[in-house]
């Protein structure tokens, strides 16, 4: 497979699991298990509210990857938004996590391909 292909494929996977976590898990809370590591982290009283916030700017993250507007910025937002957020839950909230102890492992390889995407395979596709 091409580079230029790589590339849009992992723009695609990026895209929907920004999407998917933003929109489908939190904004239509139909994975209750994110709103209940919000509760853990941060409030109970208010965690629906602070779901649904959370999503709304996950599916901002979206449009700002559509936008390839400072893309390197974005991509390493990314990188510390989700490393951030993955060390967080797992101090606070690991028995609720997807796949506990796991998710750091996923969240560290969801970062390794954000990198390669945006500082190797952009690179080579469009120097």
């Amino acid at each position: 497979m091409d580079k230029n292909r790589r590339y849009w494929l992992l723009t695609i996977l990026i895209l929907v699991v920004w999407f998917i976590n933003g929109f489908y898990c939190k904004i239509l809370n139909q994975v209750p298990r994110h709103q209940e590591i919000v509760s853990r982290v941060l409030s109970d009283e208010y965690a629906r509210e602070i779901t649904f916030t959370i999503g709304v700017l996950e599916v901002f993250m979206v449009v700002w990857i559509l936008s390839n507007y400072k893309s390197k910025f974005n991509a390493i937002s990314q990188i510390i938004i989700i490393i951030t957020m993955n060390i967080i839950e797992f101090i606070l909230a690991k028995e609720i996590l997807l796949f506990g102890s796991l998710n750091l492992i996923f969240a560290t390889l969801f970062c390794g391909i954000i990198n390669y995407q945006e500082f190797i395979l952009k690179e080579k596709c469009y120097a």
